[in-house]
């Protein structure tokens, strides 16, 4: 029960032996164990080490009892202070652990700088805007989903592409049909389109996007909150993907201006098109409506055209009956 604090099997023994009968000799000791004399004093060396016996003053060669309330507590004090000196130790070691672990951060960002960085808020959002488009030397190109876009970020738009245009980088922008219903950007992307850019639409846009150079792209956090902040992305195979994301959607858009049609068979007009494969996700009229940038009650109209169209009595059949002509893919 006392080895942990330091006492072997024997020494334990001995030592309760002694606390009974203190005075008890060696070699008493030694026939009432059954032991011989030589283990006896083994473990009373293992107690005198212990401080728990000392030398007799009275008995030459033998040993007296130190008062185990002074003997016990001396002994767990000395274990307490093992105990802090490891624990002193520990922390110590923590310490360099870490420091260790922040100098091979620091080299790991040197020679592998990261390609994903986080910008929240707005605030940051437009800061990173600006300076990368100081630092563009070759293309732009932008996905501007919602529509209507606000004043404000009219007039910063229009002085960065101003920026661009002139030091002759090539300026590709992609907004929604719906921009045509609102004066203001529609008024931005004509401008644009005079100054040297291109401006292309589409009936629905998956997020918000810019990316520089080929090189660097911004994206939202949330494709639903823009506010939230956005990814500064860097790395080469994120940026591809998101490349070749535009050029997919550029080629099926059409320039501004330009008349949107039905399809080639006929059957729907894109925006229509958008308005199926988005109540096929399950979405909102109102959710609908801010992706393709227009009112919930032209959502609402769309999606009663089409169900008139069709003769479905529910939105479900509508996507039934769509995707009987091939109008919806499953």
């Amino acid at each position: 029960m006392l080895k942990e604090i330091g006492l072997g099997q024997d020494a334990e023994y001995a030592y309760r032996t002694l606390l009974k009968e203190p005075k008890t000799e060696i070699q008493v000791m030694a026939e009432q164990f059954g032991w011989s004399v030589d283990r006896v004093s083994t473990a009373l060396e293992e107690l005198s080490e212990l401080s728990l016996v000392r030398p007799s003053w009275e008995n030459h060669g033998s040993t007296r009892l130190v008062d185990p309330e002074l003997g016990l507590k001396m002994l767990i004090q000395s274990q307490e202070m093992e105990l802090l000196k490891l624990q002193q130790s520990l922390s110590a070691s923590k310490l360099a652990a870490a420091r260790l672990i922040a100098d091979y951060r620091e080299e790991e960002g040197r020679l592998a700088p990261s390609t994903v960085k986080l910008a929240s808020g707005a605030d940051a959002v437009h800061a990173w805007i600006e300076k990368a488009a100081h630092e563009c030397r070759e293309e732009v190109e932008i996905f501007l989903p919602g529509g209507a876009q606000p004043a404000e970020s009219l007039r910063e738009a229009r002085a960065l592409d101003l920026m661009l245009l002139e030091r002759s980088v090539r300026v590709r922008s992609v907004c929604l049909d719906s921009i045509r219903n609102d004066r203001p950007t529609s008024e931005y992307a004509q401008w644009l389109g005079e100054q040297g850019g291109q401006v292309r639409t589409v009936a629905h846009l998956p997020l918000r996007m810019i990316i520089w150079d080929r090189r660097v792209a911004l994206v939202p956090v949330d494709p639903n909150d823009p506010d939230r902040g956005a990814f500064l992305l860097s790395g080469p195979g994120p940026v591809a993907a998101l490349q070749a994301l535009f050029e997919h959607v550029w080629q099926l858009a059409a320039r501004f201006g330009e008349d949107r049609c039905r399809n080639s068979d006929g059957a729907l007009a894109d925006q229509e098109s958008a308005v199926l494969g988005l109540l096929a996700s399950g979405l909102t009229d109102e959710v609908i409506a801010r992706k393709l940038g227009v009112s919930v009650r032209t959502s609402r109209r769309i999606t009663a055209e089409l169900m008139g169209r069709l003769g479905a009595r529910s939105r479900f059949q509508l996507g039934a009956l769509a995707a009987q002509r091939g109008w919806l893919a499953v």
